[in-house]
């Protein structure tokens, strides 16, 4: 799996020009599923991001998580994070997770984002034409790939 995480102050996504998920201070998860990916990444995904220390503390330095933070986390399913641009210039899905696998994945995900004490968990629409929008803070992001843990 792969995720892009950017701390935001507010961030929220609107389909066909209705909210459909929105966030105070947290994160913004942008999540990937590939083919190759199981429970087992999923479950180590959501632990890192639940657990990721990237909010600053009293002397300016990230080292408190969402649960100290009171955060909360949009998360917008996103298969092009999983496009290979190997051969040539237009991107190839192939590696990208079959849809219904990608879903179960992405609402397992979220789930588990629950589960370990994310207070709220927001989402956008599985498949939609989402728009996203945030107020980036920092900024902050960071990417996270489960198969580089897997070395």
């Amino acid at each position: 799996m792969k995720a892009v995480i950017q701390r935001v102050t507010n961030a929220r996504v609107t389909v066909d020009g209705e909210v459909t998920g929105e966030i105070g201070v947290g994160f913004l998860v942008l999540l990937g599923v590939t083919d190759e990916d199981t429970e087992k990444e999923m479950k180590l995904l959501a632990k890192k991001v639940a657990e990721i220390r990237i909010f600053t503390d009293e002397n300016d330095k990230m080292n408190l998580s969402l649960d100290k933070v009171d955060g909360e986390v949009l998360v917008v399913s996103q298969f092009t994070l999983c496009a290979d641009l190997s051969h040539g210039r237009r991107p190839s899905f192939i590696k990208s997770a079959k849809p219904d696998i990608a879903n179960d994945l992405y609402m397992k995900f979220c789930e588990e984002l629950r589960s370990l004490g994310v207070r709220k968990v927001a989402t956008g629409v599985f498949g939609a034409d989402m728009k996203v929008e945030l107020l980036n803070d920092g900024p902050v992001t960071i990417v996270m790939n489960t198969d580089e843990w897997k070395k």
